[in-house]
């Protein structure tokens, strides 16, 4: 039997599928008149991320996380727990006791003494003594403490496991030896990244930048509102020509000011996967993973400590010099990840009852760029 088909009917052929993700960064740059992602003249610019400062009630619950998510004690007394890498650094936590579980604030690290200085003299700070070297006090426009050291030993590194060696193609580097990572707590290597959420993001932005001397590798804003200006940036280190990880401190406009997650680099993608194994057989809570993100690419696994902040285990991110300018894309749910599964709410903070409370308050809060056109916009990305 011979069928005929109304050529109207008929669906056109259908050619590969266009990947929604391709070229978010570069290509898809900044429209004349919007954020330039950098000051011209900064008051100094910092060479990196020194450590995080929390506060905990229970010392020796934080150091039990600590230990299965992989950092080693640099120092414990009474009342500090210093949790650190395996790299050659400053300490990547500093916990004090307080009455209650809260992030701080971050330290930065300067590129020479006299920034301090500088710092002081254009902030109202005071230089100080601290941890074996100087720092200057900070506020920026969330509220948020800012420490800027200098001069903070280093700690020595420590011993590591090696990266797996990984048979690709026709040239085989692994022969007759079989790969059997174990599930254990991870190695971390260093702190790599802080994200915060905060209802004053244009001020709290221009501030790093004009401060700190931050630049933005990629901006996120919200859909059908990118004349407002971005609502998401991922702000990496001005190096010049040295290569600086993608992004050192990200920042997203919320409903309320506080941390959302920091995360810490592996060797590679199978440690990430064990230690996240291991972390669910001791019970913690996952919040997301694994996958890997569009902004930054790391390949990424989230977890949620006993007080329910949020740590990131990660590896293979990307690192820009001073000359790649900021990509602009919509900031979405799907847009978080180019693989894995999707964001879920534990990540994205819409399952926390929390956020209703949070929502009114910084609506009647007229100080803020939080209104209800923007808080539908977020609605919309989260869900988009």
């Amino acid at each position: 039997m011979t069928t005929h088909l109304d050529p109207a009917r008929v669906p056109p052929p259908q050619g590969p599928r266009e990947d929604p993700h391709r070229s978010l960064h570069g290509e898809a740059g900044a429209r004349p008149g919007e954020h330039p992602g950098r000051s011209r003249n900064p008051l100094v610019k910092v060479a990196g991320l020194a450590w995080l400062e929390f506060e905990k009630p229970d010392l020796d619950r934080a150091g039990r996380f600590g230990a299965d998510f992989g950092f080693a004690v640099a120092d414990r007394t009474p009342e500090t727990l210093v949790l650190r890498g395996r790299q050659a650094a400053a300490a990547c936590l500093v916990v004090r006791r307080g009455q209650q579980a809260r992030f701080v604030g971050p330290a930065f690290q300067a590129a020479e003494r006299g920034d301090l200085d500088r710092l002081a003299r254009g902030m109202g700070g005071t230089v100080a003594a601290h941890r074996g070297g100087h720092a200057v006090l900070l506020r920026d426009p969330s509220g948020f403490p800012v420490r800027v050291v200098h001069g903070v030993p280093d700690l020595p590194a420590l011993p590591g496991r090696a990266p797996l060696p990984l048979n690709f193609g026709s040239e085989p580097v692994r022969v007759n030896a079989t790969q059997r990572p174990a599930w254990r707590p991870a190695e971390i290597q260093r702190l790599g990244h802080v994200v915060l959420g905060t209802t004053r993001f244009g001020a709290a932005l221009d501030w790093y930048l004009e401060t700190l001397g931050l630049i933005v590798s990629d901006f996120l804003y919200l859909d059908g509102q990118r004349g407002r200006g971005p609502a998401m940036a991922f702000i990496r280190c001005d190096l010049g020509s040295v290569p600086a990880d993608h992004h050192t401190l990200a920042m997203a406009l919320q409903p309320h000011t506080g941390y959302l997650h920091s995360a810490y680099e592996l060797t590679d993608l199978d440690e990430v996967a064990g230690s996240g194994e291991y972390l669910r057989e001791q019970g913690y809570r996952h919040a997301w993973g694994l996958g890997r993100h569009i902004q930054g690419s790391q390949i990424f696994d989230y977890w949620r400590d006993p007080d329910r902040a949020m740590f990131e285990h990660y590896t293979d991110g990307d690192v820009f010099d001073a000359t790649m300018e900021p990509g602009w894309a919509p900031l979405s749910r799907s847009g978080l990840a180019q693989w894995g599964p999707k964001a879920t709410a534990e990540f994205t903070g819409t399952s926390d009852p929390h956020v209703v409370v949070a929502a009114i308050k910084a609506l009647a809060d007229k100080g803020n760029e939080v209104n209800l056109h923007t808080l539908r916009g977020l609605i919309k990305a989260m869900s988009s």
